[in-house]
């Protein structure tokens, strides 16, 4: 009998999240690969909910449906667990390459894989000069690997001797090849994110994932950041969760604490309108979905900033205790912020905005 099918399955999506949120505190004390989360998960059937329906996806009607789904399973794992939230965002990811690029053998040995509870990751992040393949056989490593050494696989970008790059499937598992001692960080600890060494790992036909240059593919690329933002606006609105159970009757009694708290709670329903209508895009494959999803990563940012501060201002010092909800949601929420870039995407999308009202149609403004 497989740990699946052993783990007691949740009566409901809250309870769901009671369990992730104190697993997540256990992580979070001593850091290391979230297995019992992630097998949790799988034994709800998010593992592969979101997988192509020929690997055992649920069929949705379409791709708006399906993301809209996807972006409230994302926000309620968020507001459980952030690192857990990362990890389950990469799985998805890989998921949607293999809908895009796989061919029916492959989707088919995916849904084997996700039948018996098995993790993905997409690792595209590379010290120099990244990882080459040469022939049949791979060289080099991926940094910021996500879930190195617990994943059961990851679908990694090489640059073959000519032309773009390819999407390959790798054993993930090996902790030989992992290195996570890098990974001293103040949040996000259990997303287990290190180096990952690929040299000499052979590749066959089946590991080759769609066509050269299929990963950098636009508007899917940029677009797709839209998934992680969802992440983070789970994490927001658990903030603002903990930061109302925290008040007190007194604080609840006290004009400027209804006022933090008013401000918490828009900052956090002005991320999930942003997040929506990116989601919406990307699914669409709108021509400016990328530029949208790069503006509403600072829109995240912005209300994560200030629902931070909003917290810390009304709980006080006991918002920083060892323990806390609101300390670790906040440490884990300042780290993922900084994922890669975020003031070139707003920078990007600002050149846009004063090109054209990415709004659109029926509502520019200019």
């Amino acid at each position: 009998m497989t740990a699946l099918e052993t783990t007691p399955t949740a009566s409901s999506p809250l309870e769901l999240e009671v369990r992730l949120a104190a697993l997540g505190a256990r992580y979070d004390a001593a850091p290391r690969y979230p297995a019992e989360s992630l097998t949790l998960l799988a034994s709800e059937g998010w593992g592969r909910r979101f997988a192509p329906v020929q690997s055992g996806g649920t069929a949705y009607d379409d791709p708006v449906q399906k993301a809209l789904a996807l972006m409230g399973t994302l926000r309620s794992v968020g507001r459980s667990d952030l690192s857990v939230g990362r990890l389950f965002e990469g799985h998805v990811n890989a998921l949607a390459l293999f809908d895009w690029y796989a061919d029916p053998a492959q989707k088919a040995w995916l849904g084997k894989v996700l039948a018996q509870g098995g993790w993905f990751g997409v690792w595209a992040t590379e010290p120099p000069p990244g990882v080459r393949l040469g022939g049949d056989r791979l060289q080099g490593a991926k940094m910021f690997a996500t879930g190195a050494g617990g994943l059961e696989y990851a679908i990694i970008t090489a640059q073959p001797e000519q032309g773009e790059r390819q999407l390959i499937v790798v054993p993930a598992n090996d902790p030989e090849r992992a290195d996570l001692s890098g990974w001293r960080v103040r949040g996000m600890r259990a997303t287990t994110s290190g180096r990952y060494e690929v040299t000499g790992l052979m590749v066959n036909a089946d590991q080759r994932l769609g066509c050269p240059g299929e990963y950098d593919r636009e508007p899917r690329f940029t677009a797709g950041a839209w998934r992680f933002t969802a992440v983070q606006l789970g994490g927001v609105e658990g903030l603002v969760m903990a930061m109302r159970d925290a008040l007190s009757d007194a604080a609840r009694a006290d004009p400027i604490q209804r006022a933090r708290f008013a401000d918490a709670v828009v900052a956090a329903r002005t991320a999930w309108l942003w997040v929506r209508e990116a989601a919406i895009r990307a699914a669409s494959e709108a021509p400016d979905a990328g530029d949208f999803a790069r503006a509403t990563r600072g829109v995240v940012e912005r209300s994560a900033l200030d629902v931070m501060e909003l917290a810390a201002r009304s709980v006080g010092t006991r918002s920083a205790f060892d323990g806390e909800r609101i300390d670790k949601i906040t440490r884990d929420l300042s780290l993922y912020l900084r994922q890669a870039g975020p003031d070139y995407a707003k920078d990007q999308a600002a050149k846009t905005w004063l090109d054209r009202d990415l709004w659109g149609e029926g509502d520019a403004l200019w």
